[in-house]
């Protein structure tokens, strides 16, 4: 897989953490994690099983609270908010792509990709057209009438890309996206990830485990025992 350019559109500090830690119990998964994230920037965070890059992630996107420590995202201090304030937070700055797409079997693939904008009351005349131009691109223009079951795991993914960048957000976080692909579809979605978020002027930042992957980013955060070494 071939390494992306350095994008030279790199513009301010988009996510800031200061010294953080995380303990469950007596177990301490993150400790003096220090981290800036530039608008413009792709990242890929990488690291043995276990090592809390997945953790790490889950904080960047505030679906989970550091034990210690500050995070801001676009200027705002997200450690001192509120559950109903992280919530806005993440619908308005942060699409998330997981291993698994999480897509409601009882919705049609076009419902579950304007779901975000119904939370945030957007009206889906606003996006759709974005949609139907992703869809495009992405060759499954033909899945948006159909339920998630009636499709293969491969859309499925690609929905779920699309649902996840449906609003432009500033910061796109995926946990193994490609987990359950194999090393052909691994480097089309990859390439997929990185052009949207592209075109939809918001920095991605990947976790994995996939060395292939990881060589394909220019910026990389190696995680080990809960610390950056690099």
């Amino acid at each position: 897989m071939e390494q992306e350019t350095v994008n030279s559109s790199v513009g301010n500090i988009l996510v800031q953490m200061n010294d953080i830690g995380k303990s469950y119990g007596q177990t301490e998964v993150l400790k003096n994690i220090n981290l800036n994230i530039f608008e413009g920037q792709n990242h890929v965070i990488q690291g043995a099983s276990g090592s809390g890059k997945s953790t790490l992630l889950y904080i960047l996107g505030s679906l989970e609270r550091p034990t210690s420590g500050q995070v801001f995202l676009a200027g705002k201090e997200t450690t001192k908010m509120n559950d109903a304030q992280l919530s806005e937070m993440r619908n308005r700055f942060i699409g998330f792509v997981f291993q698994f797409h999480f897509l409601l079997p009882s919705m049609t693939c076009m419902q579950n990709i304007l779901l975000p904008a119904k939370i945030a009351g957007i009206k889906e005349k606003k996006i759709k057209a974005k949609i139907l131009e992703y869809a495009e691109e992405l060759n499954i223009t033909h899945c948006l009438k159909k339920y998630p079951f009636e499709i293969s795991g491969g859309e499925q993914q690609r929905v779920n890309i699309i649902r996840a960048i449906s609003l432009s957000p500033k910061l796109i976080l995926c946990d193994e996206p490609t987990g359950n692909l194999d090393s052909k579809n691994t480097q089309v979605a990859i390439a997929m990830l990185k052009n949207l978020a592209k075109e939809a002027g918001s920095t991605l930042i990947v976790v994995t485990h996939d060395n292939s992957v990881a060589a394909s980013f220019e910026h990389k955060i190696t995680i080990e025992d809960g610390q950056i070494i690099g």
